[in-house]
């Protein structure tokens, strides 16, 4: 009997506009909004990994990453690891390998330019992605792995919190 993993891939909520912010854009927070995004994102997913204490929460070192999973951090009083392979310009094998032997649960976050190429890339290894794809900031992508591969992909759209 095959055991099916899950694992959640988070693009970041929506910080602040990136012309407009003067200073080291790894140090870019999330706005106001984004806030907001990022509590919802933990109301959703705490309800499916409240009972996984194996479940492991790590982010891109940028800080608007890092807050997207503060409100699930908090939560489940647990650590958010950095990991340099989620980062922008980051590392593809990396970030596959990591997503690869990750335990169920885990919540990963990370940004635009990484999302949709970690999805060609799992697509092309096979993996059937269901649904129309969603690169908006806020976006979880909730991945189905099967003996180390991830099998199939689905989004869910960012939280409405206008």
């Amino acid at each position: 009997m095959t055991k099916v993993c899950t694992i959640y891939l988070v693009r970041h909520a929506k910080a602040g506009d990136r012309s407009g912010y003067d200073g080291d854009d790894t140090l870019r927070p999330l706005s106001g909004k984004g806030r907001r995004q990022a509590v919802a994102i933990c109301e959703r997913l705490s309800q499916l990994i409240v009972k996984l204490p194996e479940a492991l929460l790590l982010s891109s070192p940028y800080i608007r990453c890092i807050q997207t999973l503060e409100p699930l951090a908090a939560e489940r009083h647990a650590v958010i690891q950095t990991e340099e392979c989620l980062a922008e310009g980051y590392d593809r094998e990396g970030a596959l390998e990591l997503i690869s032997s990750l335990p169920h649960g885990s919540v990963l976050c990370s940004h635009g330019d990484v999302i949709p190429d970690v999805m060609e890339a799992l697509r092309r290894r096979g993996a059937e992605i269901i649904g129309d794809p969603d690169w908006r900031k806020g976006t979880v992508w909730v991945l189905e792995r099967e003996n180390g591969e991830i099998t199939r992909a689905a989004a869910w759209p960012p939280p409405d919190t206008d």
